[in-house]
């Protein structure tokens, strides 16, 4: 069985580029919600619809929905600091809900608990 971990939109980015410190993360559960859909069609669809389309296409049947107990948690993590962006908040606890860690690049999250960092 392999290990599930909640892809920020900028983990998803770097699978896709071929980050090679991303590598270990490729036959990953990935968890992912709509949010993230959004922010990873629109980064691609500056570059290239088609493909912005492919990738969507890919990994929506990854995003899972979260309920008010999530947002009231992302708004309490929004609070604290509030460079993360809603999104980021959304998805951190969510991850934090569903008992697996929350894979990113963002500096922001480098030291939190739950979290697995890399660039």
């Amino acid at each position: 069985m392999t290990e599930a971990f909640f892809f920020d939109t900028y983990a998803v980015i770097e699978i896709i580029s071929g980050n090679p410190h991303y590598e270990k993360y490729r036959d990953a559960e990935i968890v992912l919600t709509k949010l993230n859909l959004f922010e990873l069609f629109y980064s691609i669809l500056k570059e290239d619809a088609g493909k912005a389309r492919h990738y969507l296409k890919k990994y929506e049947e990854l995003a899972i929905e979260f309920d008010s107990n999530v947002i009231q948690a992302a708004a309490a993590i929004k609070k604290s600091n509030r460079k993360l962006s809603m999104t980021d908040c959304i998805g951190y606890a969510v991850a934090l809900k569903n008992g697996m860690k929350f894979l990113t690049g963002d500096r922001e999250f480098e030291g939190m608990p739950n979290v697995e960092f890399m660039k």
